[in-house]
């Protein structure tokens, strides 16, 4: 073969793509189509599962109420307001010398009277003090003796002519000088004594000891100089002076009024209620508060009453006609939050998104509450307003 024909030959070869890439055929298209449509479809039919329920059958919006204990005396507040208990009658007693505290007898809860000695400085030098004070008053009251002396012998002698009136003149100054130290004498007397008197810290009224500011060997002084050293010794607070501070809003002070009836309540002890009064009106506001502040005083209380307790003042439209022994705290939720279904009184809890229907036994009512027996516990929380698409296992969403 000759290199001409080897030549043409391979010119002539072509590679057929077509046959290397094969289109799909017309039904692996159509299965294709189908198959995307099913998945369209089955979304649709998934989403209109979840979604069609939230459109057509919303959940209830709801609010909840807390079930609370109430005062029978709820049916008459105009208003609540909340305070501390404060002792009208306090005071930190400090010493007005500078010292080192060498006894302190009392400790907190101790009762103490009027004058009685609470603590005392050391007084060593302040006795030396007064001592000397004292000493020179003798001297002095023994010179006026002889000065007293010499006086009416001058007066002698001149009657006599033994004498001149220069020497009875000397003799007087004399007699009136001593008489003058005698005055200075007295006053370093008194003096030395105030100044140990103040060694003494005294109670300055019958009350109860509230704190402990101090301890045997620290320094003691009026206005606490330093940080080592003390200015009050012990606090103590007249516990028959205790009234309920509490901040009512400038916009609610016109309900207010003096001798007002009120009715306390402590936080510790929310079963017992006390008779109180409004005792003053404080005349400036709070201006960061925007309230103002009103003392409620009790008609009587017992021991179980501690200064700077919390409580709460329903301040009332009518004394209270509930005798002491109905003065119970009793469970309460809105009037709204109890429906009749059939012939029962029930309340709805929710219960993971479904309201659950709870029967209850109701009593009477006070106010805008209803007083609950039995069924309900206090602190539980209750659908605040009923209608009649609430019913057991309703669906419901809280605001």
């Amino acid at each position: 073969m000759s290199l001409e024909n080897q030549t043409a030959d391979l010119s002539a070869l072509r590679i057929n793509r077509s046959s290397t890439q094969d289109s799909p055929s017309p039904g692996s298209k159509a299965r294709l189509k189908l198959l995307a449509g099913l998945i369209v479809i089955a979304a649709i039919v998934f989403a209109g599962f979840w979604l069609v329920p939230q459109i057509f059958d919303p959940p209830a919006e709801v609010q909840l109420a807390p079930v609370l204990l109430s005062s029978p005396s709820q049916a008459n507040a105009v208003l609540t307001a909340s305070g501390y208990v404060v002792a009208q009658r306090k005071a930190a007693v400090a010493s007005k010398a500078t010292g080192r505290l060498e006894y302190l007898g009392v400790v907190e809860g101790d009762r103490v009277k009027r004058g009685q000695i609470l603590a005392r400085l050391e007084d060593a030098d302040l006795r030396a003090n007064l001592d000397q004070a004292r000493a020179n008053l003798r001297l002095n009251e023994a010179e006026l003796k002889d000065a007293q002396q010499w006086l009416a012998r001058q007066k002698t002698l001149l009657e006599k002519g033994l004498t001149t009136q220069a020497d009875l003149d000397a003799a007087d100054t004399r007699h009136q000088r001593v008489l003058a130290a005698i005055e200075v004498a007295k006053a370093l007397v008194v003096g030395a004594e105030v100044s140990l008197e103040n060694t003494l810290i005294r109670a300055p009224f019958d009350g109860t000891v509230l704190t402990k500011n101090a301890d045997v060997g620290e320094m003691v002084a009026p206005m606490a100089a330093s940080v080592s050293s003390r200015s009050a010794v012990v606090t103590i607070a007249d516990m028959s002076s205790l009234q309920v501070e509490a901040d009512v809003s400038e916009s609610n002070i016109e309900r207010i009024v003096p001798n007002q009836p009120c009715e306390i309540t402590l936080d510790a002890y929310p079963e017992t209620r006390y008779q109180g009064f409004v005792a003053k009106i404080v005349p400036t506001a709070d201006r960061a508060k925007a309230t103002v502040m009103v003392k409620v005083g009790f008609n009587s209380y017992d021991s179980k009453v501690l200064p700077e307790m919390s409580a709460k003042v329903l301040f009332l439209s009518k004394p209270s006609d509930v005798s002491p022994a109905d003065m119970r705290s009793m469970l309460t939720v809105p009037l709204t939050a109890v429906a009749t279904r059939n012939g029962k009184k029930v309340v709805y809890l929710v219960r993971e998104n479904l309201a659950v229907e709870v029967p209850v036994t109701v009593g009477k009512e006070l106010g805008s509450l209803i007083e609950i027996k039995e069924g309900l516990s206090v602190g539980e929380k209750v659908i605040g307003k009923l209608d009649e698409g609430i019913a057991n296992g309703t669906k419901v969403k809280v605001q």
